[in-house]
């Protein structure tokens, strides 16, 4: 009976914890959500004026939409630095994996120390990591590593670049995803927005791409930044829902134990005196 209410005081306290964490995990989600929302129209209109510069015929020699031959690609990857977040990191990483192995020789930038633990352990070719980055300085340090990623390719080193990140859907529904940052897609289809022909750009098309494209990169590796740390903050408070849920329910059956064990124990003591008081009355 004491080993069972120390048990049961212990889970009580693994309890609280657990929800202290939930209530934190979910403070972060609001203001990640917030964020996400205010990035998304940017990084999508961006998007589509990338696109739609693409289907012009004189940006098919243009290094940000030339397409090479493949020697070598840049796999970005986000994950947590943290665990306690479910499938999260499991499922972004064996997504990336699977996309590599398609006989590509990569070159990994990872981000979070969860990613740089699984690719290390597979001896993949991790040529910088990020780790315990903060939150406000996720937006500048985007914007360093859009430059860094453009100087990669323009110089030659990589011949296309990937991200793998996790897209938010809502609360419980978040997918991993591998996306080309580079180069662009060409010949995209684009609907409602008219004839990109009749447009004019100043003062000449390459200016306007080079001056678009850091702009765009950094963008989206904001966007996809937000979009992970999104889906991180959800699938960590689910899981401390349920794991509180599940402590709770361990107390439950913990406490109705020790109540059996009580209630014997009683029943015992009051048989023995019953028994001692009929012996001594013979």
């Amino acid at each position: 009976m004491r080993d069972i209410k120390q048990r049961i005081e212990n889970v009580r306290s693994t309890e609280q914890i657990i929800r202290a964490m939930d209530m934190v995990a979910s403070t972060k989600l609001q203001k990640a959500r917030r964020q996400l929302e205010g990035v998304r129209p940017m990084y999508h209109e961006l998007k589509r004026v990338v696109e739609e510069i693409g289907n012009k015929e004189e940006v098919e020699d243009h290094p940000f939409y030339f397409e090479r031959k493949v020697k070598n690609s840049l796999y970005i990857v986000l994950t947590s630095d943290r665990g306690l977040s479910g499938s999260y990191n499991v499922n972004v990483l064996a997504h990336a994996l699977k996309h590599m192995n398609e006989g590509k020789n990569e070159k990994i930038l990872v981000v979070g120390s969860k990613g740089n633990e699984y690719f290390k352990k597979r001896n993949k070719n991790i040529i910088r990591k990020i780790t315990n980055i903060a939150d406000a300085r996720v937006y500048y340090g985007t914007e360093n590593l859009a430059e860094w990623v453009s100087e990669l390719y323009l110089s030659g080193e990589v011949e296309e670049v990937y991200i793998a990140y996790t897209r938010f859907e809502n609360v419980l529904s978040y997918t991993p995803q591998v996306e080309r940052l580079l180069p662009v897609a060409t010949g995209v289809e684009l609907e409602g927005f008219g004839n990109s022909d009749e447009k004019k750009y100043e003062p000449n098309l390459a200016t306007f791409i080079d001056h678009v494209m850091p702009l765009y990169l950094h963008m989206s590796l904001f966007r996809a930044f937000s979009e992970a740390h999104t889906s991180e903050q959800a699938a960590r408070m689910v899981n401390m829902d349920a794991a509180g849920k599940n402590a709770s329910d361990l107390i439950k059956d913990l406490t109705s134990m020790y109540n059996r064990k009580r209630q014997a124990a009683i029943t015992q003591e009051l048989s023995e005196i019953v028994g001692s008081a009929n012996f001594l009355s013979k």
